[in-house]
């Protein structure tokens, strides 16, 4: 074996290695996804709806719609097709510094973001409508430009888990891309919200070139993963206002702004919204923002929840009883 020899098997390799890491990584946080819960709290396994909507790892792309305007997949409570358009205003200049700004692409060369770019589309949702579905045939990488996207899961019980909110930067959509599986869960606008595409063919073509896309990927699912962990064991042991308070300071700490009043939430917070990622109910939700409002620990500012008192929405989040 000659050295170029070699060296293009240990590239190979290499990037054999990477996918693996990954495949295994997104398996085990595709697991902890599926599981959905009931209106009280108690998590359920949801393996069958999971394995029914996994399909063969060796499956091929199936052909992108031919008419760029057309929605991929069935989509509930959305705007369909009129509702939405396709933004071409948006140059590749401005389309490779969205991409280059993403930890995922960042030690791309800039050829190669240059490529991604003009292959990449962006497109806007109004409120309510989804830029995918579960099950729907992976084709893109996502990022979000503005607004506010939520991954959602639906239950067997017909019920809504929000996986998480994501905002501008936020990613989605590439690891259902790599493993050439269907999306796992849905993607939904919360409001009106600008996407920044990136077709399945362009992503894996660059992630094969440079495995360092891979690598980036498995690092960010690995903190999505340890914070599905940390969110399974919250829905098992710990009270409904704890989970509530837990996850409305880790909304405020990753993305709110401090103000004079505190510390902000720069998006609306449906108390329906806090409710599926918390596995209870809207009334419950209600109930104990409500509690938090009377006692000034929060404030509601044109609907959007600023904390004002951190310390003790903290001591709720860990199960300790209010003074």
């Amino acid at each position: 074996m000659t050295g170029e020899d070699m060296t293009s098997f240990t590239g190979t390799a290499s990037r054999q290695e990477s996918s693996a890491v990954i495949v295994t990584t997104f398996r085990l946080i595709n697991s902890l996804t599926c599981m959905a819960t009931s209106p009280d709290g108690v998590v359920t396994a949801g393996r069958e709806k999971c394995n029914a909507g996994a399909t063969d790892r060796n499956r091929d792309f199936a052909p992108l719609a031919r008419d760029p305007g057309l929605r991929l997949g069935h989509r509930r409570h959305g705007w369909g097709a009129a509702g939405r358009g396709i933004v071409s205003a948006m140059a590749t200049g401005e389309r490779a510094a969205a991409i280059k700004s993403n930890p995922v692409f960042a030690g791309l060369p800039a050829k190669e973001i240059e490529v991604l770019a003009g292959a990449a589309r962006e497109e806007t949702y109004r409120g309510r409508e989804y830029v995918f579905m579960e099950g729907d045939p992976a084709r893109w990488l996502c990022v979000v430009t503005s607004g506010r996207v939520k991954i959602v899961r639906h239950s067997r019980a017909g019920k809504d888990v929000v996986l998480d909110l994501l905002g501008p930067g936020g990613i989605f959509g590439g690891v259902a891309v790599i493993e050439k599986r269907p999306y796992p869960a849905a993607a939904q606008a919360l409001e009106s919200t600008t996407v920044l595409k990136i077709p399945a063919e362009a992503l894996i073509a660059a992630s094969e070139r440079h495995p360092a896309v891979i690598k980036e990927m498995a690092l960010m699912i690995g903190r999505r993963l340890r914070a599905a962990h940390d969110s399974v064991k919250s829905l098992s042991v710990d009270p409904v206002e704890a989970r509530l308070a837990a996850t409305l300071l880790r909304l405020a700490e990753r993305d709110g702004a401090r103000t004079n009043a505190g510390l902000a939430l720069p998006f609306h917070l449906t108390r329906q919204s806090l409710a599926d990622m918390t596995g209870t109910t809207v009334e419950t939700a209600i109930r104990s923002v409500s509690s938090w409002l009377k006692a000034g620990l929060v404030l509601d500012e044109g609907g959007r929840l600023v904390i004002v008192d951190k310390t003790a929405l903290a001591e709720i989040a860990a199960g300790e009883p209010e003074d």
